[in-house]
């Protein structure tokens, strides 16, 4: 079960807090990585309100541009004010389209897919907001890349 108030973090069935604008942040930094860089999405996140990190395998270190580039990206999607969507699919359809090897093996045979925009499409569980205009600011606030991991932390406001 979720409990959502306007705007504030979300408790869903692990007790597990989510604030739905930087989940869907993290969304749409994950699609735009997987489709510059070809290495998919992160291996390993951590989101929260205040900040959030995300690890990705790349071969070398994202250059002050890319990152740069990354971070006009996203609020340029921010400022376009995309609705987020979702559908529900069978796990079937899902292969066809996506990852499914971060599936829990308890899953329901009825996945959900989050849209956001045209822009990113992937299967979740978690909180989202309407639309990214909900998302606010988002920057890049560090990086670094070391032994074949580009970690990204960002924030928003």
């Amino acid at each position: 079960m979720e409990f959502m108030n306007e705007g504030m973090p979300v408790l869903n069935e692990h007790n597990k807090q989510e604030y739905p604008p930087m989940h869907t942040a993290e969304h749409l930094l994950n699609g735009e990585m997987a489709r510059r860089y070809g290495h998919g999405r992160a291996f390993s996140a951590h989101i929260e309100r205040k900040k959030s990190k995300l690890d990705y395998h790349l071969p070398q270190a994202l250059t002050d541009e890319e990152l740069r580039s990354l971070e006009e990206y996203i609020n340029n999607i921010v400022r376009e004010n995309v609705e987020v969507t979702e559908e529900y699919i069978s796990q079937r359809e899902a292969a066809d389209r996506f990852d499914m090897s971060r599936l829990p093996g308890d899953a329901s045979d009825t996945v959900r897919v989050v849209h956001v925009g045209e822009y990113d499409q992937c299967l979740c569980a978690g909180t989202h907001v309407g639309r990214t205009g909900e998302i606010g600011i988002f920057r890049i606030t560090s990086s670094r890349w070391q032994d074949g991991v580009q970690r990204i932390v960002f924030k928003l406001s």
